[in-house]
């Protein structure tokens, strides 16, 4: 029904060497690291020691369909030649040096390494040239297999991102600015857009109706619920909503590999297609499809970082309400961990994906909606199509990636948990903790003018999505500082 909507990665492993060192040194380190890689890696058998090497080795990995590649420095490595890999190979690069290994071995074992990598830097950045280097990018073979490892997730949402296109259906809802951004900030990513409107949506649905493949759709959905969680009258028009969007990503992601949407959902939608999209927009992100509520580009493209960076299901949602003083106390201040202000609830109307909440969840109705669009006291029925219940307990990181009004990229990235405490509310909610969110809150999120919707992953991702970021060039990254650490703004005075 869809195509795979999350890269994968295979990695080609390149050995650079410096002519006035044995070539030698630097083939066996390569073959060690290969060894110790517990994954696929392709071992390229070229050495590049000078530019006709370094075409040979882009020619060779790229015959074996590699997407990403490590370049290796078994020894001091040839400045000139092995910058040039990262320039002449389409995708991302990573870079990587030998330790020493004996103290026995320091005369013609010796790789010098540690010294050519910095080399190495200064050329990247002469030729401004992006690349991926480890916080200490020196190692043993078991330690380059593990920085190795660790960029996986990394260049996952590199390559995704490089085929990304993102199917928006607007205008934005009134009142909705904070959901407006520049899309100047998506073509500097290299990420592709198709702007479209409801009507164009709303063709498309009914073109859909009657399409054999709808039983089947439903059958999954009732599956996927369970008797008396789902409204079976509903799903045959959550179902024909389904496969338009199916097949809307299939025939208009060009030639882009990758698609996300962001789909105003409010407030026309419920009136003209007769349900609220919030369950589909559920079930599409638990397939790696991330569909971002009040056409909310930006919380779309967060989403599909999480999605590769995790290979698991996100959602977004608004940072939306503090945590009431009587639940605090109750619930929450007895294991002394949090204090209050660390405190908020994620909420939205109900497009976090089934997986991820807790058994409880079951399809609903938007209690907003259903009062302003059906009359006071009717039975709900086109606002009906909520995924709603209490988000599942467990670590997450919220983020977003977002373009400011003057066109400049920031983010944020905040990593906490999910409290297994019952909201006693309505929608897809949950009690989120992050350290110190009352300073992240006023120092970052309304300091640097961020929306209110936060992508968020579940699982603590903080430091791969910040290697993308600093991968694309984003230079304000934002995080929840400790309380040691004050932000730029925060000043030491207090109220007397």
């Amino acid at each position: 029904m869809t195509f795979q909507n999350i890269p994968e990665v295979k990695l080609g492993l390149v050995a650079v060497s410096r002519d006035c060192f044995p070539v030698a040194l630097s083939e066996t380190r390569r073959h060690a690291v290969a060894a110790a890689y517990p994954g696929e890696l392709y071992e390229c058998p070229v050495t590049v020691e000078n530019e006709a090497d370094m075409q040979k080795a882009v020619a060779d990995v790229a015959r074996a369909g590699c997407n990403a590649l490590v370049v290796f420095l078994g020894n001091f490595g040839p400045e000139t030649p092995e910058t040039l890999l990262a320039k002449q190979f389409h995708g991302p690069c990573m870079f990587v040096a030998a330790a020493e290994e004996s103290a026995a071995d320091l005369i013609n074992g010796r790789g010098d390494a540690y010294c050519g990598m910095l080399n190495c830097s200064y050329n990247l950045g002469l030729r401004r040239l992006r690349a991926y280097i480890p916080d200490y990018p020196v190692g043993t073979a078991e330690e380059v297999a593990t920085m190795i490892a660790r960029f996986v997730p990394v260049t996952r949402a590199m390559i995704g991102l490089s085929g990304l296109k993102i199917l928006s259906f607007g205008p934005r809802p009134q009142d909705f600015f904070a959901c407006n951004a520049p899309i100047k900030g998506l073509y500097e990513l290299g990420v592709e857009i198709e702007e479209n409107s409801e009507l164009d949506l709303l063709v498309a649905y009914k073109a859909h109706q009657g399409d054999p493949r709808i039983p089947a759709v439903m059958r999954d959905m009732a599956a996927e619920m369970g008797e008396g969680r789902y409204y079976p009258d509903l799903n045959e028009r959550m179902a024909q909503y389904e496969l338009t969007l199916l097949d809307w990503a299939n025939e208009h992601k060009g030639n882009r590999g990758y698609v996300a949407f962001a789909n105003k959902c409010w407030p026309a939608f419920p009136s003209q297609f007769g349900f609220e999209p919030c369950y589909v927009n559920a079930r599409l992100a638990a397939r790696g499809i991330p569909v971002a509520c009040e056409v909310d580009i930006y919380g779309a493209l967060s989403e599909y970082i999480g999605a590769c960076v995790s290979e698991d299901a996100v959602t977004i949602l608004d940072i939306n309400n503090s945590v009431p003083q009587d639940m605090y106390e109750a619930a929450i201040r007895p294991a002394g961990i949090y204090k209050l202000t660390d405190l908020f609830m994620g909420f939205h109307c109900g497009n976090t994906p089934s997986c991820k909440m807790c058994s409880e969840r079951a399809i609903k109705y938007q209690l907003i909606q259903h009062r302003v669009l059906e009359p006071a006291g009717s039975q709900p029925d086109i606002s009906r199509g909520t995924l709603e219940g209490d988000i599942a307990p467990g670590d997450v990181t919220l983020f977003r990636l977002q373009c400011d009004s003057e066109g400049t990229l920031r983010s944020y990235i905040a990593q906490g948990e999910v409290l297994q405490v019952p909201t006693r509310s309505f929608g897809g909610i949950g009690v989120f903790a992050i350290p110190e969110m009352g300073r992240f809150y006023r120092h970052v999120l309304i300091a640097k003018h961020f929306p209110h919707h936060g992508a968020v992953a579940f699982g603590h991702y903080g430091k791969a999505i910040a290697e993308v970021l600093r991968y694309l060039g984003v230079e304000d990254i934002s995080y929840n500082r400790p309380a040691a650490l004050p932000y730029p703004d925060e000043l030491p005075f207090a109220f007397e």
